[in-house]
């Protein structure tokens, strides 16, 4: 008679899916609703619709309705999706402290950088932000490569759309968010507004924070579903 071989056959979700995803089917729903929350935005600025959704003001002014919002959600999504797929990290924990850590660099690296002299605020500002962003993103990579390399991937398919709108807003004076000038910002053409105020922001700095606060929430949730889920011998047992 054969062994029974039963207690095998307890194994995780992680084992049970193909090891082969797709990025770019795994971002593809979530860029369309991300570009679908980009248009609404639009359209509610260009209406006057409440601030609190749609707030014109330089930055968005912490309006309810933008994608910055989205990348904790799918940054949850992006990871239990990757786990399942057999593409988890290696461990759990460093995860969770690598995006930590990044935050703690940024914060560091801005807390200290006031003696830095930059003929702009606005630029002196910026500079001080997005490179701290753009390199705590970036060290994601040793933690957990497969989630770093998905969230980079959607953070571009985000905030590209948002950098070519953004041109055609500052081209035409729309009154948005998107085209708005913020105090301190060097008188100039639009050029260099654009490169400043819109091709940069977007590539350089809100592809970081996406891919550093989706880390952060999409490696704590996976690490709290590892803790939670019952080893193969409490199953068996």
């Amino acid at each position: 008679m054969p062994p029974v071989a039963w207690p095998h056959t307890v194994i995780s979700m992680e084992d049970t899916v193909s090891k082969n995803i797709s990025y770019t089917r795994l971002i593809l729903w979530p860029a369309v609703v991300t570009l679908v929350v980009t248009a609404v935005r639009l359209a509610g600025e260009l209406l006057h619709g409440p601030r609190a959704l749609f707030n014109p003001d330089t930055g968005g002014g912490f309006a309810l309705v933008g994608i910055a919002w989205l990348a904790p959600v799918f940054g949850i999504y992006f990871a239990l999706k990757l786990a399942r797929g057999g593409h988890g990290p290696k461990s759990p924990m460093l995860a969770v402290q690598s995006s930590i850590l990044g935050i703690i660099f940024v914060i560091v690296v801005v807390l200290s950088s006031t003696r830095v002299s930059i003929s702009s605020p606005y630029l002196k500002a910026a500079l001080l932000l997005w490179a701290p962003v753009a390199a705590a993103a970036a060290f994601q990579m040793v933690a957990w490569p497969a989630l770093a390399r998905t969230l980079f991937a959607y953070a571009f398919a985000a905030r590209v759309p948002v950098a070519i709108l953004m041109f055609f807003a500052m081209l035409g004076n729309w009154g948005t968010h998107y085209d708005a000038v913020p105090q301190g910002f060097p008188e100039a053409g639009l050029a260099f507004r654009y490169l400043w105020l819109g091709l940069l922001p977007q590539l350089v700095f809100w592809v970081g924070f996406t891919v550093l606060v989706g880390a952060l929430f999409g490696s704590g949730a996976f690490a709290l579903r590892k803790k939670r889920q019952p080893s193969p011998s409490e199953l068996i047992g």
